[in-house]
C-alpha cells in the first residue's frame, strides 16, 4: 500500500532555546520560549522589530532554527568554534533534518511552524563574532526559517517532529 504523506523518519528534540531584545545583543539562554502565532518569539529582536533584518521582515522569518550536528561538523572538520548562542538562532535542534521540514508543517512541544526555507548565512554573523570563516562554514546549512502557526510554550528537551 502506498501513500502520498511524506514518511517522517525522524523524532528530534529541542537542544538549545536563545532570544535577544535588540540588535547585535548577545543571545540569552531560555530554558523555554513563548512562541506567539504569527508574530515571533516573545522577547527578541524580531518581534520586537529591533532586528538587524527587521527592515526587511517576512512571515517566514518568526523563528529561527539551527541543527547542533552542524555546529559539531564544521569544529571537527574546519576548526570552527561557534557555540549555540553565536549563530544568532532561537532554537537549537538535535536528531532534525532541517531541510526536511522546508514547506511542511511541524510541531515543538504543544506548538505548530511551518518551515518555510532554508536559512542563508551573512557576513554580519561572521563579522559579530569575530569569527572567520563561519560564512563559508555554514553555506548550505544555516538552519531553517519558520512561522509560526499555533503558539505557546517550548522547553528545553520538547520533541520536534514532522506531521503529514
Amino acid at each position: 500500500m502506498t501513500s502520498s504523506a511524506p514518511e517522517t523518519t525522524f523524532r528530534g528534540v529541542v537542544a538549545g532555546l536563545y532570544t535577544c531584545a535588540i540588535a547585535g545583543e548577545e543571545m540569552a539562554i531560555r530554558q523555554s520560549l513563548t512562541l506567539i502565532a504569527g508574530q515571533g518569539v516573545e522577547g527578541d529582536r524580531y518581534l520586537l522589530g529591533t532586528g538587524y533584518y527587521s527592515r526587511r521582515p517576512h512571515e517566514d522569518r518568526q523563528i529561527t532554527l539551527i541543527e547542533a550536528e552542524t555546529l559539531e561538523s564544521i569544529k571537527r572538520d574546519q576548526g570552527i568554534d561557534l557555540p549555540p548562542e553565536e549563530t544568532r538562532r532561537n532554537v537549537v535542534t538535535r536528531g532534525v533534518p532541517l531541510a526536511h521540514l522546508v514547506g511542511r508543517e511541524f510541531r515543538i512541544g504543544n506548538t505548530r511552524l511551518y518551515g518555510g526555507r532554508l536559512n542563508v548565512p551573512c557576513k554580519y554573523l561572521e563579522d559579530l563574532n569575530d569569527r572567520p570563516g563561519v560564512f563559508n562554514a555554514l553555506v548550505n546549512r544555516s538552519g531553517l526559517n519558520a512561522r509560526i502557526l499555533e503558539g505557546g510554550d517550548i522547553h528545553l528537551g520538547d520533541a520536534i517532529e514532522a506531521l503529514a
